[in-house]
């Protein structure tokens, strides 16, 4: 059974006027815990220290919430930092001094992915595109209706994910997922300037792959180019790392900087990256 602290106390809801409720108005960060520590955490934090100041919002100490997550997740499990601004009346304006909301969350066990890691997955383009908003660009607001929505396109079990363009047709990330793609040894990620999420496993791949020397660009990418590519793959901190192995007609095997990324995530877990 899950279990929740909600500003360090255990509870299972939050006030029915609270703004991330209400409009959304917060931020969020999931990642996997082994042995009560959360794995890729100095990603994790900085990433949702940059979203806090986006939106204007106080980050709690690192401390506080290593602290949190240890007692919610003493065992592997999969845990989530959810930050709102707090209560307010009715109405966008925020408070001057308003109070955050803090929830900590965590399900027991971490989910097993053998054959999508190895053999890799179908994929699929979605109907909804997305919102071009700078303002947001990268942030993992609590905001995702949009990926709710295309998320609810299909429903046959051996599509794994959903690729997402934005309003310009561009290629974007996945419903839950970034995307990277590879050509002549590139390794090729979309930008996230006019929206999307930056998730920690996209930061951790991009550090990983330049530390060893792998050429990476982040830039637009278009669905022509993705057909095109040597290999693809998604990330994000739940799945790892998974090869993109059909997409329409387009096919693929797991390509040789998947399975080098792969390896290298794995030894950055053990160091306790």
């Amino acid at each position: 059974m899950a279990s929740f602290l909600v500003n360090g106390q255990p509870a299972r809801s939050v006030d029915a006027a609270d703004r991330g409720l209400m409009y959304g108005d917060g931020v969020f960060r999931t990642m996997v815990v082994r042995g009560g520590r959360p794995l890729n955490w100095a990603r994790h934090y900085r990433l949702l220290a940059r979203d806090c100041a986006c939106l204007e919002l106080p980050c709690p100490g690192e401390s506080l919430l290593l602290e949190e997550i240890a007692r919610v997740a003493p065992e592997a499990s999969v845990a989530k930092v959810t930050l709102t601004r707090g209560a307010s009346g009715r109405g966008y304006a925020w408070p001057v001094d308003f109070e955050p909301t803090r929830i900590v969350a965590a399900w027991p066990g971490v989910p097993d992915f053998p054959d999508e890691a190895g053999r890799g997955v179908r994929v699929r383009r979605c109907d909804v595109a997305l919102a071009i908003q700078p303002r947001l660009a990268g942030v993992k607001s609590l905001n995702r209706l949009e990926s709710v929505l295309a998320r609810a396109e299909w429903r046959d079990p051996a599509v794994r994910e959903g690729l997402l363009a934005d309003s310009g047709g561009r290629l974007v990330e996945g419903t839950t997922s970034n995307v990277f793609l590879a050509t002549g040894g590139t390794l090729v990620t979309p930008a996230l300037d006019r929206c999307g999420v930056a998730g920690s496993q996209r930061e951790r791949v991009l550090e990983l792959a330049r530390a060893e020397g792998i050429a990476c660009e982040v830039r637009d990418a278009g669905f022509e180019e993705f057909e095109r590519c040597d290999e693809a793959f998604l990330t994000n901190s739940v799945i790892g790392l998974w090869p993109v192995a059909a997409f329409g007609e387009r096919r693929w095997e797991p390509g040789p900087l998947a399975r080098r990324l792969q390896r290298l995530i794995e030894e950055d877990d053990a160091r306790g990256a």
